[in-house]
């Protein structure tokens, strides 16, 4: 299977945003305590990173389809 730049572009795009959660969890995780009990303001930022996340990859996805579109 050959991959095209195409299918570089949606890997390296999905990768970008998978990473921007994990770091997002790792913030959460260090400012709320760390290896500790997550207080309720962490839960509510985990939640909203959630969230966050569903919409980021809705709009990656809706990215990805327009540029495909467009060639």
């Amino acid at each position: 299977m050959e991959i095209d730049a195409e299918l570089r572009r949606q890997i390296g795009v999905s990768l970008a945003a998978a990473a921007v959660f994990i770091v997002g969890l790792v913030a959460i995780g260090v400012t709320f305590g760390g290896s500790t009990v997550l207080p309720e303001a962490g839960a509510i930022a985990l939640v909203a990173l959630l969230a966050g996340f569903v919409l980021l990859m809705a709009g990656v996805g809706t990215y990805l389809m327009r540029a495909k579109d467009e060639s």
